[in-house]
């Protein structure tokens, strides 16, 4: 009894393991002593945080199982944009028709004004499948990839070493969709160009390090509303939870709809211009393997195994890499053979080609910009700050008497230089993952667990090849889970007996689907909270100022009473 995992063997093989168990315990405990003897080990606190170097090393690989979804999430997401891939990128038969105006106009800068029209005329090649388009893409999601793994390394390894905590850093979901989806458009047909949106992230990366330096950010986030607050979390997972649930950049189970303007689809032909079902709903090969890709990650949460949902990512994956099959990522066409001929390098060294340096502030002189840098501000406040408490919470790192928390100065000012470099690199806000708690629960409490996780990301900077041939039917199922894990916050705090905190909260969560909008949710959500209190506000306001006339009416009835009764002075 008590035997663990040698008590299952024979009795010879059962006392072989024993040994060569309590051996590897002696060697374990002797390694952590000597480490925590050592100027590192002083350093990084371990004894007097009752940790251990080698429980710190299993709590980085625990928080990095769990959220190395995000190496190929992210980068798929933010490749959504189109990154700098214009329409000057297609493929015949437009460049055909782009010498052909030039030929036409008979000189030379006749042929650049026909090349200006036919791009503009042609810009629908993006939408539609396009080898030449489709190549700058591929070129743009590895650099994507590339750009997330080393902003997230950095700001892990600058969290362990500086902060001394054992939280994770990588681009966060939520800004990323905000920067995709509202900013800059899919495949560049929003309000903001890419280059001016990667420009909105690094002046708000600069504007929050500022706020974290002067001590501001603390006491911004308490200013806005909590229901909006909570709301606004909650808002941003249903938001992601409906892009996992679309076609382009998810399972493909809802679809769009001339007349209900969404619908069930799931179909196993669906126009590549539309995105509309032509047929055979629900029979889609990818949205069941998604599917079952969905129920082997829930089914590990639930049984509480860590790093489940990049198991249900990694078998989705596995079986669309095999070719041949109905579901294969790897598809007999020229997108297909060449994206195949890049996976089969399996390691690889892919250096940033488009997307590092392409910051331009062109564009500053649009409303729609300010906008941009409010709202993302306003969420990564909201979003890390709120984070970073919870979990230094969990760690057990917070001051009750003082309201903050060990290495708190340095956290913040780690996590808006990591949105600074990731913005120089092409990527979006870089943000603390509330995936941290799976190392924080496996003992991690200095930052060699940070650390850690920083070399994993290290070590995945080799492997671009497999990591941009993740379809998106596996990325899907793990939107919809991150957007549900984001619920539970607005469940349990916001109080749903009061309507002025429900209704406003109500209407952030649903603006941001339904708009395909975080700002709008957030926008809808205030407006609302402020309108419904603006009456009791004015009225406190009136009585305040009633209150002031009468004390100093008693005030000025005092003074003329004492100036009457007052004897007179004698000549």
């Amino acid at each position: 009894m008590g035997g663990g995992p040698c008590s299952s063997l024979g009795e010879a093989a059962g006392g072989s393991c024993r040994i060569l168990a309590a051996w590897w315990r002696r060697m374990e405990a002797s390694l952590n002593r000597a480490v925590a003897r050592t100027p590192v080990g002083r350093y990084f606190k371990l004894e007097s945080r009752k940790s251990t170097f080698t429980r710190e090393l299993r709590a980085g690989a625990a928080t990095f199982l769990t959220m190395a979804y995000i190496i190929s999430l992210n980068a798929a997401i933010l490749a959504d944009s189109g990154g700098t891939c214009t329409a000057a990128d297609c493929s015949p038969p437009f460049a055909a028709e782009l010498g052909h105006l030039g030929n036409l106009t008979g000189d030379g800068a006749g042929a650049q004004s026909g090349h200006h029209r036919s791009v503009h005329s042609h810009e629908n090649c993006k939408f539609v499948p396009n080898d030449g388009y489709q190549k700058c893409l591929d070129r743009t999601r590895s650099d994507l990839v590339v750009a997330t793994v080393v902003s997230a390394m950095a700001g892990c390894l600058a969290m362990g070493s500086l902060a001394n905590l054992p939280l994770a850093l990588a681009p966060g979901m939520g800004a990323n969709t905000y920067f995709v989806y509202n900013l800059v458009g899919l495949h560049g047909s929003g309000p903001v160009p890419y280059r001016t949106a990667l420009a909105v992230v690094l002046v708000e990366g600069c504007v929050f390090f500022v706020l974290s330096a002067t001590g501001l950010r603390g006491r911004l986030a308490r200013l806005i509303p909590r229901p909006i607050r909570l709301a606004a979390a909650a808002g941003i997972g249903l938001f992601l939870a409906f892009v996992g649930l679309q076609g382009h950049q998810g399972v493909g189970l809802v679809g769009p709809s001339p007349v209900t303007l969404v619908t069930l689809s799931a179909c196993a032909h669906v126009d590549p211009l539309t995105g509309m079902c032509t047929g055979g709903k629900m029979r889609s090969p990818t949205f069941w393997l998604g599917f079952s890709g969905f129920l082997l990650a829930s089914f590990c949460m639930v049984k509480e195994i860590k790093g489940g949902m990049i198991y249900g990512v990694l078998f989705v994956t596995l079986v669309s890499w095999v070719r041949g099959t109905a579901v294969t990522a790897f598809p007999d066409t020229p997108v297909g053979r060449r994206s195949y001929d890049y996976f089969s390098k399996v390691v690889d060294f892919h250096s940033i080609e488009s997307t590092a340096g392409a910051i331009s502030f062109s564009g500053f002189n649009r409303s729609e910009v300010w906008t941009a840098l409010a709202t993302l501000l306003y969420v990564d406040i909201l979003d890390t700050t709120g984070t970073m408490y919870s979990l230094a919470e969990l760690g057990g790192f917070v001051d009750e008497t003082k309201g903050s928390f060990e290495g708190e100065y340095m956290a913040f000012l780690v996590d808006g230089g990591a949105t600074v470099l990731g913005s120089a690199l092409g990527s979006s806000t870089v943000t603390t993952y509330v995936e941290s708690t799976a190392g924080i629960k496996e003992g991690g409490r200095t930052g060699i667990t940070a650390i850690t996780v920083g070399l994993c990301f290290l070590l995945s900077l080799f492997f671009t090849p497999l990591l941009t041939s993740v379809p998106p039917w596996a990325v899907g199922p793990a939107l919809v889970l991150v957007g549900a894990m984001m619920m539970a916050g607005v469940a349990r705090e916001v109080d749903w007996g009061s309507p002025g905190d429900a209704l406003p909260a109500v209407v952030t969560m649903l603006l941001m689907p339904l708009t395909y909008s975080i700002a709008n949710g957030i926008i809808g959500g205030l407006a609302l909270y402020v309108a419904l209190r603006l009456y009791d506000w004015a009225a406190a306001a009136a009585r305040w100022v009633a209150e002031m006339r009468r004390v100093m009416r008693e005030a000025q009835n005092q003074v003329s009473a004492a100036g009457g009764d007052a004897p007179s002075t004698p000549v």
